[in-house]
């Protein structure tokens, strides 16, 4: 089985983090917070096959929807992901359309490259005549990640791919790519708005990272809708660090 994402584009504001600390009980602990959605992080955290999938099978027992991102975009991570029953992909560094419709079909059955089994989580353990697993497999979620001069570049048309429900702005890489070395920069922050102004058009939802609620709200009012805001280990930092604020004496 696959726990599915709120419907972005019709669910107003959804909220998540990134998980970067490989224990299936982060992903349950996270979800009797309300979060609506988590993203494992396997580009830039130490996780494997085997802890990915206790991660997914974790967060079918709390109902909380899992992305990945996935470290990069080939048939292989792909189908083994889906797989294991994740919601949907982050998937970084999609610099061109053409790049966007190969990882599109490696997500499909169906006029797609994907593979078929039916003995994976998605399809319920085989417990699904075929027809009904893959038409559980057309319910993944993809959101490209615009992070690169190039990506915002052809942002326009990485849009119009058919089934890329999101565009995901990078805002660290994105600096890089530009030779700086600040994602506060105000060029990057235009890039950033050019590719949510883009998405917006093109009907797609518009994700990105922030560090806080207070940056959150401020790209809320510019119709970004998806975010994921810091990750389990920042909120674990600040909330010990909380802790070790002095009491103000009377």
């Amino acid at each position: 089985m696959t726990i599915p994402l709120p419907r972005m584009k019709t669910a107003g504001l959804v909220n998540g983090t990134f998980i970067k600390t490989p224990s299936p009980h982060v992903v349950e602990i996270l979800g009797l917070s309300g979060l609506d959605f988590a993203v494992v992080d396997m580009e830039h955290a130490p996780f494997d096959r085997l802890t990915l999938d206790g991660m997914i099978f974790a967060s079918c027992a709390v109902q909380l929807p899992l992305l990945v991102r996935i470290p990069e975009p080939t048939p292989v991570a792909i189908l083994s992901t889906l797989d294991m029953g994740a919601a949907g992909l982050l998937v970084p560094h999609v610099d061109t359309a053409e790049q966007a419709k190969a990882i599109y079909a490696a997500t499909r059955h169906r006029n797609g490259s994907r593979g078929f089994s039916g003995s994976p989580r998605f399809a319920s353990y085989g417990t699904m005549d075929m027809k009904h697993s893959m038409d559980a497999g057309e319910h993944s979620f993809l959101m490209c990640q615009i992070e690169s001069v190039q990506a915002v570049e052809n942002a326009a048309d990485i849009a119009t791919v058919d089934g890329v429900d999101g565009l995901f702005i990078g805002y660290a890489d994105l600096a890089l790519s530009m030779g700086l070395e600040s994602p506060q920069d105000e060029q990057v922050t235009r890039a950033a708005q050019r590719v949510i102004e883009i998405g917006l058009a093109a009907g797609k939802v518009v994700g990105m990272f922030v560090a806080n609620t207070t940056e959150r709200d401020k790209f809320a009012a510019l119709g970004v809708t998806c975010f994921v805001i810091g990750s389990d280990q920042s909120l674990l930092r600040n909330a010990a660090k909380a802790l070790t604020v002095p009491v103000a004496k009377a």
